[in-house]
């Protein structure tokens, strides 16, 4: 499949909704906790497979709010599956130059997984072949409801005018400021939704979706969605021909 790609068609941002894990788990009469390790394995797998390819910017929607409402015990599975993740993946990080950034409220992590994330962000702070985004507690509607305050409470100091407000000035506030919007957002298992992800950023990416599992979402798939998103003509609300990134 990868030899059907047009290198120079490679989308620079892929955000990515990683959706089945339970459902894998219970097909296979497995507890939801292989559901979730398998999935780590596959997170493992596409970020390679994406650096290889030249995605530049690959954001994983990791841990939403409403995450939180799940029972304890996987909630707590998750972050060791994530700390374990972060020691593990470091050394391939590095040698692989991607740069690790988290996307959310990272104060309401849990500690252990805020001081293993901050170690790998500040030892791969100088990477610059692909940006690996992890959105962790994260929400969507709060990421716009926090970037608002940030900007009345600039205009109430008298730092920012109202009338010089713009896209690019509100952009600023998001966690995702200096990265380009995503290009592609692909979610897997069948779900047809957005569920509170990426919702300004999102305003022209292609959508991709796909019933297959996210522990089967592998790297064939991965081509698959990227193949898919080249065939495609991108107007952004223009008409006539493509129009140049």
């Amino acid at each position: 499949m990868a030899e059907s790609l047009d290198t120079a068609l490679v989308p620079a941002h892929v955000a990515v909704i990683m959706d089945g894990n339970g459902r894998w788990a219970q097909r296979r009469g497995l507890s939801r906790s292989e559901g979730h390790r398998a999935g780590t394995r596959t997170a493992k797998a596409i970020v390679t497979r994406a650096r290889e390819l030249g995605v530049r910017h690959l954001t994983l929607y990791t841990f939403s709010r409403e995450n939180w409402s799940r029972p304890k015990d996987e909630v707590a599975l998750i972050f060791d599956l994530l700390v374990e993740y972060m020691k593990g993946e470091l050394a391939n990080l590095l040698d692989q130059d991607i740069r690790l950034l988290v996307l959310g409220d990272f104060d309401g992590l849990p500690f252990v997984a805020r001081q293993s994330l901050a170690h790998v962000m500040a030892k791969t702070a100088h990477c610059r072949a692909m940006t690996l985004n992890l959105a962790l507690n994260y929400s969507g509607r709060e990421e716009i409801l926090r970037a608002s305050r940030a900007l009345a409470q600039k205009c109430a100091a008298g730092t920012l005018e109202p009338e010089s407000l713009d896209e690019a000035a509100f952009a600023a506030e998001l966690y995702t400021a200096g990265q380009p919007d995503p290009d592609l957002i692909i979610r897997t298992s069948g779900e047809l939704r957005l569920s509170n992800y990426l919702l300004f950023q999102a305003a022209y990416a292609e959508f991709y979706f796909t019933d297959t599992l996210w522990p089967d979402f592998d790297a064939a798939e991965l081509e698959r969605a990227l193949a898919d998103y080249q065939r495609r003509q991108r107007r952004f609300g223009k008409t006539g021909e493509q129009v140049a990134e």
